[in-house]
């Protein structure tokens, strides 16, 4: 994929892979204002521009900017397919190759499936196999060994599970117990919270909330992933843009965006005994602060947004049985 760029020199290559994630940086805000009903006009991509310009300070895309990393652009895919599920019959394409390239986008099938959008499920996977045969006909050895079991093991990615940039679930539990947690341990609560999750994430897409919606799902898939450096969750720019526009109808929603943005700001700190600062909070020293809050900061935010969600939903489900109101069904 990455093969033309090395037709470039090191200095082009970089400017351009950069001014690449800015421009997919700017069309995620806009595809997710439109998952949220508004018509794209030129007020609207300037706000969107803004917008991403004010996200490059958290801490998930600068990570992505500054390690030149395709989470923006795998992401701004399946946002395109979430746009497009009950219109376009493209739609699924895009998490398919976004699949191709990263095995995680893989879990939006199960999103789609819970949706009963089966046409876009189906896309994605024939695409993603589509893009399994490209590679074994391009690249047969390299292929073979990646998936005769290279792509299970999830050192490859990092070496030390417990690393606070590893902000999985996994390495939550790295941290906790030790190094090696017991994988029934993962595999449970994972499943556990992927449950969880695409439950929410249906009653969101029932109740009219498809940004929120596919916003969880991608959060969640963060969390469950094996290893996830914190520029995998850059699923909080969706959510970002959630909390603004929630703010544009109640001056208190402002709270919401304001503190995600203290909390998952780049913010450095300088330790005496290193020349370079260590950035994001996850990083700070924990004199004052509990070493298990600091280090799994991103897994505590995703814990509160799902506790959150399940209260509503919860209230929401109990007020329409009161009322004897039918529950709405998904969009096929």
């Amino acid at each position: 994929m990455f093969a033309p760029l090395e037709l470039l020199p090191a200095e082009p290559d970089r400017h351009i892979w950069l001014a690449l994630n800015l421009a997919v940086l700017i069309a995620v805000v806009v595809q997710s204002w439109r998952l949220l009903g508004y018509r794209v006009d030129r007020a609207l991509v300037g706000v969107s521009v803004l917008m991403a310009l004010g996200c490059v300070f958290v801490e998930p895309v600068r990570t992505t900017l500054f390690f030149g990393q395709i989470n923006l652009i795998l992401m701004l895919l399946i946002l395109s397919d979430t746009v497009g599920a009950t219109r376009s019959r493209l739609a699924g394409i895009g998490t398919g190759l976004a699949a191709g390239i990263k095995l995680t986008p893989l879990y939006f099938v199960l999103y789609f499936l819970t949706l009963r959008q089966r046409r876009v499920a189906v896309t994605a996977v024939a695409v993603f196999a589509a893009t399994v045969v490209v590679g074994l006909i391009l690249l047969p050895r390299d292929s073979l060994t990646y998936w005769a079991g290279t792509f299970l093991r999830s050192e490859r990615i990092g070496d030390r599970l417990g690393h606070p940039s590893n902000q999985s679930l996994r390495g939550m539990l790295a941290r906790l117990l030790d190094d090696e947690p017991p994988v029934w341990l993962w595999l449970a609560l994972a499943v556990l919270i992927g449950v969880a999750s695409l439950t929410l994430a249906v009653w969101l897409h029932r109740t009219g909330e498809r940004l929120l919606s596919v916003t969880v799902v991608g959060l969640s898939s963060a969390v469950v992933s094996p290893f996830s450096w914190t520029h995998h969750w850059v699923w909080v720019v969706p959510l970002m843009v959630w909390f603004v526009h929630r703010a544009l109808t109640c001056w208190r929603w402002w709270l919401a965006p304001a503190a995600l943005f203290v909390a998952l700001g780049a913010w450095p700190f300088w330790f005496r005994n290193l020349a370079d600062p260590r950035i994001g909070f996850y990083l700070f020293p924990y004199t004052h602060v509990p070493e298990v809050l600091l280090r799994n900061a991103y897994l505590w935010l995703f814990a509160v947004l799902l506790i959150w969600l399940g209260v509503r939903a919860a209230r929401s489900v109990a007020g329409a049985k009161a009322a004897g109101e039918e529950p709405v069904r998904a969009e096929e």
